[in-house]
């Protein structure tokens, strides 16, 4: 039998990398502007593609031809775009929801997440924690002049990004996830909450007591889907399939927010960085080696998930008992 050639393995590699119900001559032949036709003789070969028709497939798939032909070559390509005032907030949401759109189309799928803060999927299951995260990225992450001397008022907040929040934790909630925690995981949340509270940013103390509620009630909601093994939202409503929930404790390392996704046999690794933006990549030497720098972590963790209920009662007390020290300290 006669081996593939070049042209026949870019095709598949872009087969491979396609959510299982899009049709890969549908996508050529659409990207390409070409017929059906057309788009299969050039996936069997029998016609070649133009350096053209390379760049427009390249750029639509995010292929590094470097990695694809194993050209010695230090570049990794990354995908994404940078959240600024000029860029609205709104669009930041939505490309996280249609990321997860993106890994819920493919029927096999993982996602390892090593957590420096707490994953921002768990605060938008609650109305006053997602509002108070949105205002602190605006004000004083990215300084939306909208929101320079504003205070912070829960209710008033905008109801378009909790409705899109609500739709990326329907999606999180769906995926299979292997997350590694730190008990400093919950400073960052309480360091905003403590900061604002001292530059009187708050309209009122009870804010300050609800966010410390729901901070609570997003600590137990975790521990509770730790404590059975999947994920469901706070309302209790399940899904199902239910999808499975791994919680690893790491008492030495803080993570970076660096994610992993294991989609059918591809892998695709979304990078945080200057605090909210995300880029991602598949280029399979950099996601190769993240992937086992991961499980070299996991192997190092302490797993709470489904096992291991005295250590996820310490752990998850642990931070309860910052939540507390704080009600008390501010009397809330």
């Amino acid at each position: 039998m006669d081996q593939p050639g070049v042209q026949q393995i870019f095709f598949q590699h872009i087969k491979n990398s396609l959510p299982p119900h899009l049709s890969l001559v549908d996508e050529i032949a659409e990207l390409l502007n070409i017929s059906n036709d057309s788009a299969y003789r050039r996936i069997r070969g029998e016609k070649g593609i133009s350096f053209e028709e390379v760049r427009t497939l390249c750029s639509h798939f995010k292929i590094s031809l470097d990695q694809f032909f194993q050209v010695n070559s230090d570049s990794v390509i990354f995908t994404g775009r940078s959240i600024s005032p000029s860029h609205n907030f709104d669009v930041y949401l939505k490309t996280i929801l249609s990321q997860f759109q993106f890994l819920n189309s493919f029927d096999k799928r993982d996602l390892y997440y090593v957590n420096k803060d707490i994953p921002i999927f768990h605060y938008f299951n609650f109305h006053k924690l997602a509002a108070f995260k949105f205002f602190f990225w605006m004000k004083t992450l990215l300084q939306y002049p909208l929101y320079a001397k504003n205070l912070f008022v829960a209710d008033e907040f905008m109801e378009s990004l909790q409705n899109t929040a609500g739709k990326i934790v329907d999606e999180y909630n769906k995926i299979p996830s292997q997350e590694i925690w730190n008990i400093e995981n919950i400073n960052a949340t309480i360091s905003q909450i403590e900061y604002y509270r001292n530059t009187k940013v708050f309209a009122s103390e009870q804010d300050v007591a609800d966010l410390y509620n729901e901070l609570e009630m997003a600590i137990n909601h975790i521990e509770r889907q730790a404590e059975l093994g999947y994920k469901f939202p706070n309302d209790g409503k399940y899904t199902n399939p239910k999808a499975s929930y791994k919680l690893f404790v790491n008492e030495f390392i803080l993570g970076d927010n660096t994610s992993l996704a294991i989609l059918n046999e591809i892998k695709v690794v979304y990078v945080n960085h200057s605090v909210l933006n995300i880029m991602w990549t598949r280029d399979t030497i950099f996601t190769d080696s993240i992937f086992q720098h991961i499980q070299n972590i996991i192997r190092k963790s302490t797993l709470i998930s489904d096992v291991g209920e005295k250590d996820r009662s310490l752990f998850f007390g642990s931070m309860r008992e910052r939540i507390y020290e704080k009600r008390k300290l501010h009397k809330v």
